[in-house]
């Protein structure tokens, strides 16, 4: 009967015998059926009539696999309370069996049919409320789990590190499969690559099937597997859209019939390995009964999708800013930040870089529009400075204003013009008087932007890999929270840090630690304030540098220009004497770009030619 639970073994069973046909659309389907904008969701409890007569078609078309009219049954998609959205869930599983059971009694149809617990992507901030994410995606799985599912489809997804809890919650208990988004170039909106989400999901052992849906058409979602490998001992699932959508008065409409090609399609990806079939937007029963009626479902066991390829070797080419400091025994690092102009005027970045190119720096960085206000672009200002003094540069790339596409397009233009070293960071917040106009992105923090760059020095970059590292916030108060996160820089392939300016012995010591328990390569921030006007600014306008109350009294109201910047070097010999015993190295970050001061903090040289203490005993190596 349509009640039975199937246990994950019986499944996978199942599976190696005969391919199975997952149905269609219900969303876009929904809203064509009945002329509706409506959130199909809400029909399980305001229509149910038509969420059983929708399952109805696509068993009488053929479907072995009914994913319940639940996929975006959460509480950022729906305005509706927590119990509402319980019974959502509950009333699209009892739905869907209803369906199959007045199905059986009419017909007299004794074929296997699986319930699919359907789970989209819960859309947002990916900065914020991963914890909350997770718990959501636990809370739906627990009914799921209660109500006896056959199957759990995670479906649309970008990544999957907030899936993870509920996963390993559901184990043995019912047959997952995780379904991913790609665009026609095979990445997701997190800017991974189908490669590596299969990959990742292949990792987990309580995955049993894993594939794409959604986001492409039928032919560019078989150029995409041709491209890759099936996971071992995991299944493999291709539901792509019928093709592309149309927007009319607001909706998202498949126009045409395209059922012929789209089975066509279908069945070239069947041969490749696929396990499961069946279709995402704009595909209808009629869909699903061309695939049941003209495709090959037969298992055959040569068929398996593409063998591992070999993987690239890595070239032995290194361009990373500290590869000449490490092969001299690993010698203090010098990093200065130039500010590139908030105009058309270069004139003082180019005099300063100029004055830098004899100066023993080991590379000059550029922030990319720092606190949210636009400045000349980070890797276009590296790249002329480059192309000028023959320095190795590193721009900054931060997240709030790119999405993934413009992410890689522009990594992939900086390697091309010989840029090798960023700095990853998330971003500052655009200031809030302008929020009304300038809208932030945030695709992903740096983290996800730094596992976007270890998926390209894969692929891309795989002669002559990029190096990449992200920012330390040593003053953020909980200090547990910061380690953790240079900690996910390292493993996602993070190999060195930038502090925010330091200028206290408690800033330096909260360093220390992270140097203690990661083993992280660090450079020190310094910045050498060059009078009370600078500091104060600094101390009042700018969130993350500690200017204390003993800073600012170093400073006079009437000092000279000379007195300031003297000051300035005073307080940054004292922030290299502070850190001197793990610090591998110092990011200068002079106001209004006055570099002549580098000279005068680093006349006392030897401190920057002896090799870095091993009072730290720590590998630089990523954490395993």
């Amino acid at each position: 009967m349509g009640n039975t639970k199937h246990t994950k073994e019986q499944i996978r069973e199942r599976i190696q015998q005969k391919k199975l046909l997952f149905d269609g659309a219900f969303g876009t389907y929904y809203g064509g059926k009945y002329d509706t904008k409506q959130l199909p969701e809400l029909a399980n409890l305001e229509a149910p009539e038509r969420v059983r007569e929708i399952h109805t078609e696509y068993l009488e078309a053929g479907a072995q696999i009914l994913r319940t009219n639940t996929f975006a049954a959460n509480s950022f998609c729906m305005d509706r309370s927590k119990e509402q959205i319980e019974e959502t869930l509950r009333s699209g599983v009892r739905l869907a069996r209803e369906a199959v059971a007045a199905w059986r009694e009419r017909t007299g149809e004794t074929k296997e049919v699986y319930i699919a617990g359907d789970i989209g992507q819960i859309p947002g901030n990916a900065l914020a409320r991963k914890d909350t994410l997770c718990r959501e995606y636990k809370e739906i799985c627990r009914i799921f789990l209660e109500e006896g599912v056959d199957f759990f489809v995670f479906e649309t997804f970008s990544e999957m590190e907030e899936l993870l809890p509920a996963i390993k919650m559901i184990g043995e208990q019912a047959f997952i499969t995780v379904q991913f988004s790609v665009n026609q170039f095979g990445y997701s909106n997190a800017g991974l690559s189908a490669r590596k989400l299969l990959q990742r999901a292949g990792a987990i052992k309580e995955i049993d099937a894993v594939g794409f849906n959604c986001g492409v058409g039928p032919s560019h979602m078989h150029r995409i597997l041709q491209t890759l490998y099936k996971p071992a001992d995991k299944f493999l699932t291709a539901l792509p859209n019928a093709g592309y959508p149309q927007m009319v008065t607001g909706r998202m409409i498949f126009t045409g019939d395209n059922r012929e090609y789209f089975v066509d399609r279908m069945q070239q990806m069947i041969a490749l390995g696929v396990d499961m079939a069946g279709g995402c937007c704009g595909t209808t029963p009629e869909y699903i009964a061309d695939l049941a009626g003209k495709l090959d479902f037969t298992q055959y066991p040569q068929a398996k999708a593409n063998a591992e390829p070999e993987k690239k070797q890595a070239g032995t080419e290194d361009h990373s800013f500290y590869h000449n400091k490490e092969a001299e025994g690993g010698k203090k690092l010098i990093a200065v930040e130039l500010a590139p102009p908030a105009g058309i005027d270069d004139e003082k970045l180019m005099d300063a870089a100029h004055l830098l190119q004899r100066s023993g720096v080991d590379v000059l960085t550029f922030p990319d529009s720092p606190s949210g206000r636009t400045r000349a672009d980070s890797i276009l200002m590296a790249e002329k400075v480059a192309r000028e003094t023959g320095m190795c540069v590193m721009p900054h790339i931060c997240c709030r204003d790119k999405n993934a596409i413009a992410m890689r397009s522009q990594l992939l233009g900086a390697y091309i013009n010989g840029i090798h070293n960023f700095l990853v960071i998330t971003g500052d917040p655009i200031p809030s008087m302008v929020r009304t106009t300038v809208k932030s992105v945030f695709n992903f923090d740096s983290v996800g932007l730094m596992q976007i760059l270890a998926d390209m020095n894969e692929e891309q970059f795989a002669q002559a890999p990029v190096s990449y590292g992200g920012a330390i916030n040593q003053g953020r108060r909980n200090l547990e929270v910061e380690i953790g996160r240079v900690k996910k820089k390292m493993a996602a392939g993070a190999t060195f840090f930038l502090t925010q300016p330091i200028s206290t012995k408690e800033s330096a010591d909260r360093v220390r630690r992270i140097k203690e328990e990661t083993g992280a390569r660090i450079l020190c921030g310094i910045m050498p304030f060059v009078s009370l006007k600078n500091a104060t600014f600094m101390k009042n306008e700018m969130a993350g540098i500690d200017v204390t109350d003993e800073v600012l009294a170093r400073y006079r109201a009437d000092m000279t220009r000379e007195e300031g910047e003297q000051a300035g070097v005073q307080l940054a010999k004292e922030v290299i004497t502070m850190t001197e015993d793990f610090a591998d190295g110092y990011y200068f970050s002079f106001p209004f770009n006055r570099v002549t001061m580098l000279e005068k903090i680093l006349d006392e040289w030897d401190a920057f030619q002896k090799p870095i203490k091993k009072s730290v005993n720590k590998s630089w190596n990523h954490p395993k």
